[in-house]
């Protein structure tokens, strides 16, 4: 997806965006259309987070003392000619002003925090019933600086005056890779920008009360949309993957923003592509179906949980051994989770016990001691990726990270990461027996760090193999 060319913000008179095949506007009709409307504001309520992200701004300007910090939301993506994408804007903009309306900028500077944002235009102009992007007519109503304001806590000016601002000396920081036209206004400096990027993510890694709240949300509507799509399984025993892919989207849609990520829906041996996100096979009675999938909650936090289930509701004697070899290995990866503990110590347990798998099963060319050797790995064949990542606002989160706190540090209450360990038999593997090829298997879960271990945030959706089949019987 690569960002419409557009140039750096403008005069507010600029010329409305059109497409050739719109009709004529005659001067006489426009001139009619700039008069006549009565006034009305939205009623924007206070949004939850402004005391959070309050917060978050004066962190932020204490570990770069006298410099201008510049957080970019982000702008429309082209989908196809004159079809965007539907806007999202960056995770670190909203996380440190709760802003998701698009062509803004948050710019932070000795501890004063400005909001620069692109307002409704004036029912004076072309833009209001014209443009396609920003029109009101066309795209509704967006809010004005002083709702915004009031909203969130934060002085709005126009986004229009924002040359001005960055224009000004002193030492400057841009989030950059976000917006473009906002990137070219400030002279890149790879060393500040890549370092600002670096803090912003890092920020990220504790989640307070109110975004561990959040989290909980999203993961409790992703098991209502993993339980509308067992309810529908005649239609997806006749529609294939793509039906549960609508489904749960249906669910997200509903009662969250959208999907976290692009669901994962693979029956058979699609199950064994990691990312398989076509969705456009069949599912298979006799077979099993991994479902990769999370809701992103209004406010933007994801979850991303996985389940595999049997298409008949009940595993066959092999796929019960195989799902319960990979539930122990999960089960001991979330046991492995406390302040303290590395962060890849989930991920250790949890190959430990899949190693020892695969050797009972004659698998491994080596010990399950041998192949665990870092300099071996052999058993990675069949679990191809590593078992966690941390989970917020991105699915994930905090990637910018440096290495040494994540993925090489060491947990701390308050973290949320996933625990997703599998088993993947290519359909084509000649190093493992024939009723093996094919199968894949992943269960995942959303765990946040307490301040005496763990606890789990999708535990809603059962995870054993006996409670996977009664919870499937009793939904169909």
């Amino acid at each position: 997806m690569n960002e419409q060319t557009q140039p750096p913000p403008g005069p507010r008179s600029s010329a409305p965006r059109t497409e050739s095949h719109d009709p004529a506007v005659p001067e006489a009709y426009a001139a009619f259309m700039r008069t006549g409307w009565g006034e009305r504001e939205i009623d924007l309520p206070t949004h939850p987070v402004a005391e959070y992200a309050e917060a978050r701004r004066a962190r932020l300007a204490e570990m770069f003392p006298g410099e201008r910090l510049v957080l970019p939301a982000g702008t429309y993506k082209a989908r196809a000619n004159d079809t965007d994408y539907r806007f999202r804007p960056d995770t670190a903009h909203t996380y440190f002003s709760g802003n998701q309306t698009s062509d803004a900028a948050l710019v932070v500077e000795d501890g004063e925090s400005v909001l620069y944002a692109r307002p409704r235009a004036s029912r004076e102009t072309d833009e209001f019933f014209r443009d396609r992007q920003y029109g009101e007519l066309w795209a509704g109503r967006r809010p004005s600086l002083g709702e915004m304001s009031d909203s969130l806590g934060l002085e709005v000016r126009h986004l229009d005056d924002l040359p001005a601002r960055l224009q000004g000396g002193g030492k400057t920081r841009v989030h950059r890779g976000h917006d473009a036209r906002i990137d070219a206004l400030v002279a890149a400096d790879e060393t500040l920008d890549t370092d600002f990027t670096r803090v912003v993510s890092e920020l990220r890694l504790i989640k307070d009360e109110w975004e561990i709240g959040e989290l909980t949300e999203a993961c409790d509507i992703t098991t209502l949309g993993f339980e509308d799509s067992v309810r529908e399984w005649d239609r997806v025993l006749e529609f294939g993957e793509r039906w549960i892919e609508g489904t749960f989207f249906r669910r997200a849609r509903a009662m969250g923003n959208d999907i976290g990520y692009d669901s994962i829906v693979g029956g058979g041996a699609h199950a064994t592509t990691l990312h398989w996100i076509d969705n456009t096979g069949p599912i298979r009675p006799g077979e099993l179906v991994l479902l990769d999938m999370g809701v992103e909650g209004r406010n933007l936090y994801t979850a991303d949980v996985t389940r595999t289930l049997p298409v008949d509701s009940t595993f066959t004697p092999l796929q019960r051994e195989l799902y319960d070899l990979v539930h122990n290995a999960q089960q001991a990866g979330i046991e492995a989770i406390r302040p303290g503990a590395a962060f890849l110590a989930a991920h250790h347990a949890a190959m430990e016990v899949l190693a020892h798998g695969l050797a009972d099963m004659g698998l491994l060319p080596v010990s399950a001691e041998e192949a665990l050797d870092p300099e071996s790995k052999l058993y990675a064949r069949w679990t191809l990726h590593g078992t966690s990542h941390m989970l917020g606002m991105d699915v994930h989160d905090c990637g910018s990270a440096s290495v040494g706190i994540y993925p090489k540090g060491n947990l701390e209450a308050g973290m949320v990461l996933t625990v997703e360990p599998g088993l993947y038999f290519q359909e084509d593997d000649l190093l493992v027996p024939e009723e093996l090829r094919g199968i894949g298997i992943r269960i995942e879960d959303d765990i946040v760090v307490t301040e005496d271990g763990w606890l789990n945030l999708s535990a809603a959706l059962p995870r054993t193999s006996a409670e996977v089949e009664e919870w499937m019987g009793a939904r169909r």
